[in-house]
């Protein structure tokens, strides 16, 4: 994060005024809409496919560069797809990230740890994390899953994982919660069934009616009311873990982002500036460029575009787009895209920094 903080002046400006025109520190790339669960919270396997190919991959981050410090490969499910880690190492080798991190649902236990095992091989010198998607435990997990034997195959693949891990320093395994009306009764158990598995990180979000998913209308979504406290709770837990665990930058992260989600689904705005547009962006598995997966409004297609996302993350669509987000006509606790809001948030990243180093930091 040190190599970023110079360039969040220049963020701000781009932000406020529409320049510089900056590329994105954080990306996530869809690379496949196809999906082996069929999830209560996502109906994404839905979708029609039109993957972009490994070679043409290769074009986009080629042409991006270094301007991204982290790169989310998803889905469905990426693993799915064959080719991933030549994705995922094409993407090192030109864009050369602090953090790559895959979730997976776990399933393809032996594609996943041979993949996992070559992409932490050829990728020293980035961190890669691999987050394991959990919304249950035992057979409640098979059923929001869809798929009968989830669970039982994603502890397989977890216990490769770990067994692994020893042998990559830059391999970083977390277990990760879909919050949603379905499990959040259950949370308090849940959350202890799944510390069980040590994972290095734990990381929810709240299911969301998401148009990539295509779960709009689906009211999966928790009350705020019913969210609240598990936020507290959750803040509390990060906070604890911040000075103990690999991840403590996330971590510290973790427990202001709980606190801001909860705010946005009691006050239905965007209580800080989003930066998706700015700061984040997401690329779709046909090459469509959007600011984030909520809306998944296409500014234009790569592969119309030479597979260069400067021209269109600079062109007319993406600054429409961007008047609309800057003009807070929608808001989302989205958690990826709520990191980088935070990061370029003066009054969070203090807060952030407190967590990390209490003891040099005055109070406000």
């Amino acid at each position: 994060m040190a190599h970023l903080l110079p360039k969040i002046p220049l963020f701000w400006c781009f932000h406020r005024f529409g320049w510089p025109v900056l590329l994105p520190f954080s990306l996530v790339v869809s690379v496949s809409f196809r999906c082996n669960s069929r999830c209560q919270t996502c109906g994404v396997w839905r979708k029609p496919s039109d993957d972009m190919s490994a070679a043409e991959w290769e074009q986009v981050f080629a042409r991006i560069g270094r301007a991204p410090v982290y790169i989310t490969f998803t889905g469905g499910e990426p693993f799915l797809r064959r080719d991933l880690g030549e994705i995922v190492l094409s993407a090192y080798r030109h864009c050369r990230p602090s953090m790559i991190t895959i979730p997976t649902n776990g399933l393809l236990t032996e594609r996943i740890v041979e993949q996992v095992h070559h992409i932490c091989t050829e990728a020293p010198q980035t961190q890669i994390g691999i987050n394991l998607s959990l919304d249950e435990a035992e057979e409640r997990h098979d059923v929001i899953r869809g798929v009968p034997g989830n669970w039982q195959r994603a502890m397989q693949t977890w216990q490769a994982l770990k067994e692994m891990q020893p042998r990559y320093p830059n391999l970083l395994l977390s277990v990760h919660t879909v919050i949603s009306k379905f499990n959040v009764e259950r949370f308090y158990e849940l959350y202890a069934a799944l510390q069980a598995l040590q994972p290095d990180s734990y990381i929810t979000e709240i299911a969301e009616e998401r148009v990539e998913l295509d779960t709009v209308g689906w009211q999966i979504t928790p009350s705020a009311a019913e969210y609240a406290p598990l936020a507290d709770f959750l803040t509390q837990q990060a906070s604890q873990a911040t000075q103990r665990s690999r991840a403590r930058v996330t971590q510290a992260f973790r427990a202001e982002y709980y606190q801001l989600a909860k705010r946005i689904l009691f006050e239905q705005r965007q209580v800080i500036p989003c930066y998706a547009g700015w700061a984040s962006g997401h690329i779709a598995p046909n090459g469509d460029v959007w600011s984030c997966c909520i809306r998944a409004e296409s500014v234009g297609n790569l592969r119309e575009h030479g597979y260069d996302l400067r021209t269109i993350w600079r062109g007319e669509r993406m600054r429409k787009l961007r008047r609309s987000i800057y003009q807070r006509e929608c808001a989302c606790p989205m958690a990826n895209a709520s990191y980088a809001n935070m990061l370029l948030h003066w009054p969070t990243l203090q807060r952030v920094m407190r967590r990390l180093w209490p003891r040099h930091i005055s109070k406000e």
